[in-house]
């Protein structure tokens, strides 16, 4: 796939033991099934061939001798089929046993990967009857034919960029250095693992937790599958309990004792993208590891012939459960007020001004100034809140910003700026009939020079109000609301704001601030810089640089994992379908890497302001780039998309 999708499915097949002419069945059932589904690279479970309860039957020739010949004909059964698969069996080499996964694509077995550590406690008993395999790869002769037989093997797909397999087997997950962190550090970038975990009390939320962890640790997809129902129960139960993880994030997983086959698909460029921005992560290729390579007949390059089957979520930076996101608010909150709290001690500031206009941002903004006042136990008194009404202000975001300061208890102050922004424009000969960026931009500057003169002469400092999503597309005026002392919501993009207001409101014991702070939420964005029509707001700054919500999702999916515009465009129209037309978040797409590319010059040189989350766009941190860059390859690859 050109946007760097890979279907994977794990499968637990209803196999009975030691009876390798039922699984062969089952499992190339459950292959077929996969592949109708258009997965590329289906995980069957640890011994499934046999099952993995059979014992002392693994030292019988007949059950050996079946089980090796049902491996062969899975393998030749896969010569139409455009599928990876890996299915687990016992395999005899100079006269000692191997619990091997055979990875299988093209009618071919490609290569047997041992397990590594051969638990012997509690419940399991494997050294009876299993070896641990080599590291390098030794060559043994199967279906006639000499393949790579070793624990230190990747697998990689010449026509999938970024695809390279490896394998450990169950045991090998719960050790303290488990094989899959070498093969990722050789360049893996997908873990099986052919499991065979029995179920006990509390397990499953601990096998889970190992998944998700090793995913996170390597940087890599973990695709987990288990035994099931079909096993013996002579002393275990297995649950045939499945994981999908990649980067930490589980994407897909089983419901316990169903025997279930389950997919997702694998984001192999967000993988990359984690392992190339990362440089605490040193690939160490090794000269004893054994690639091997194989092409796939056919890889969907079309995207209206590919269903996703994956969660793309529109709200990347808001999390979408409750309760985490508030916790997670709240955590942001405290961030951004000991931020302020820190930079108040050290300048010795007598006070904090802060612009209050009755928007989402100055509230915020506010409100977290009032926080930190709190935890210096300063008196918010000494927080100096100036409204300033001008050309474009409205009584609704006038009387909101008026109650909001009373309720905080901070000094309210007002200046009318009216006079002194017609009587500036009258010095620069401008007309102030024509409401052109002249005329807002004097109204900007007008209020930075007059708080930033308050904060001298009550010893203070200037809070900046200004959002994250405000300077990816450099919609602040140059030298007016671009500048603060200490922006405090400088990483928080706007559709988060709304959440930090929204949650500030639920948990404050005023009723009147809470009233408040909800007719703030309602109020449409606004610089409010155009006189109203009849009262109200005529200037919405979505009207006129797009929704905040798609330009919030294409800043968290570039800077985050460096997507192109190309694999932006594709997930977004999964994740807003129903709400915007292609076209439309084609034309808002546009916009924002023009402007994103365009404004870097006004973000070379922002305020210092505290990182909340993994996006942020300070040129001390997180985005060195230069103030001149051209957009010109991007916006040819989205012109390219609307001529398609």
């Amino acid at each position: 796939m050109e946007t760097g999708y890979i279907k994977v499915a794990a499968a637990t097949p209803n196999i009975k033991v030691a009876d390798c002419k039922h699984n062969y069945k089952a499992i190339t059932e459950a292959i077929d099934e996969a592949c109708q589904k258009n997965a590329k690279i289906i995980v069957l479970p640890e011994l499934c061939v046999t099952g993995y309860t059979c014992n002392d039957l693994f030292l019988q020739q007949t059950l050996l001798k079946n089980a090796y010949e049902t491996a062969e004909q899975i393998a030749k059964d896969s010569q139409n089929k455009d599928i990876l698969i890996a299915v687990g069996f016992p395999f005899v080499y100079l006269s000692k046993l191997y619990n091997v996964a055979a990875i299988i694509y093209g009618g071919e077995i490609l290569c047997l990967i041992p397990k590594t550590y051969i638990p012997n406690y509690s419940e399991f008993y494997e050294v009876r009857h299993f070896n641990s395999g080599p590291k390098k790869a030794v060559m043994v002769t199967m279906g006639g034919k000499n393949i790579p037989f070793g624990t230190d093997i990747i697998v990689s797909a010449k026509n999938v960029c970024g695809l390279n397999i490896a394998v450990e087997i169950c045991e090998d997950l719960w050790v303290s250095l488990p094989p899959s962190t070498n093969h990722a550090l050789n360049g893996a970038s997908v873990i099986l693992n052919l499991s065979a975990s029995d179920e006990n009390t509390g397990k499953e939320s601990y096998r889970r937790s190992l998944v998700l962890n090793q995913s996170a640790r390597l940087y890599s997809a973990y695709v987990y599958t288990s035994a099931g129902d079909g096993e013996s129960t002579t002393d275990l139960v297995f649950s045939g309990h499945n994981i999908i993880a990649e980067n930490g994030v589980l994407l897909k997983e089983s419901e316990r004792f169903k025997n279930q086959i389950i997919y997702a698909d694998i984001d192999l460029q967000k993988i990359a993208a984690e392992r190339l921005k990362t440089t605490t992560y040193n690939v160490c290729a090794q000269s004893d590891y054994t690639v091997l390579e194989f092409e796939y007949k056919k890889i969907e390059s079309s995207e209206a012939s590919y269903v996703l089957d994956r969660y793309i979520d529109k709200a990347p930076f808001v999390p979408s459960d409750e309760r985490l996101r508030s916790k997670r608010c709240d955590e942001i909150l405290n961030i951004q007020a000991y931020g302020l709290k820190k930079r108040l001690e050290h300048t010795n500031a007598k006070t904090a001004v802060v612009a209050i206009s009755g928007g989402l941002d100055s509230t915020l903004a506010l409100l977290v100034t009032a926080r930190a006042f709190d935890l210096l136990g300063k008196d918010r008194k000494d927080i100096v809140a100036v409204t300033m009404p001008g050309f474009g202000t409205t009584d609704r975001t006038y009387d909101n910003a008026v109650s909001m300061i009373k309720c905080i208890g901070a000094t309210f102050k007002e200046i009318n700026i009216c006079d002194a922004v017609t009587e500036h424009l009258k010095l620069i000969e401008h007309d102030i009939d024509t409401h052109d960026v002249t005329y807002e931009n004097a109204q900007a500057r007008q209020r930075t020079y007059i708080i930033m003169d308050i904060a001298n002469k009550t010893g203070g400092m200037v809070i900046g109000t200004g959002d994250l999503s405000e300077l990816a597309l450099g919609w602040a005026t140059y030298n007016g609301d671009h500048m603060s002392m200490y922006a405090v919501n400088c990483s928080v993009p706007k559709t988060l704001v709304r959440h930090l207001v929204k949650y500030y409101a639920d948990t404050c014991n005023d009723d009147k601030l809470r009233d408040v702070l909800m007719d703030v939420l309602d109020t449409p964005v606004s610089p409010e810089l155009i006189p109203p029509k009849d009262g109200d707001i005529v200037q919405k700054t979505e009207d006129l640089v797009g929704p905040y919500e798609l330009h919030d999702f294409y800043l968290y999916h570039m800077m985050r994992f460096g997507f192109s515009p190309s694999k932006i465009y594709y997930i977004a129209k999964i994740a807003f379908k129903g709400e915007y037309g292609d076209e439309t978040i084609l034309k808002w797409l546009k916009m924002f890497y023009r402007r994103f590319f365009s404004q870097q010059f006004k973000r070379s040189c922002i305020p210092d302001g505290p990182k909340v989350g993994s996006v942020a766009l300070s040129p001390r941190g997180d985005l060195r780039m230069p103030s001149d860059a051209v957009s010109k390859g991007w916006l040819d690859e989205l012109e390219r998309l609307g001529n398609l």
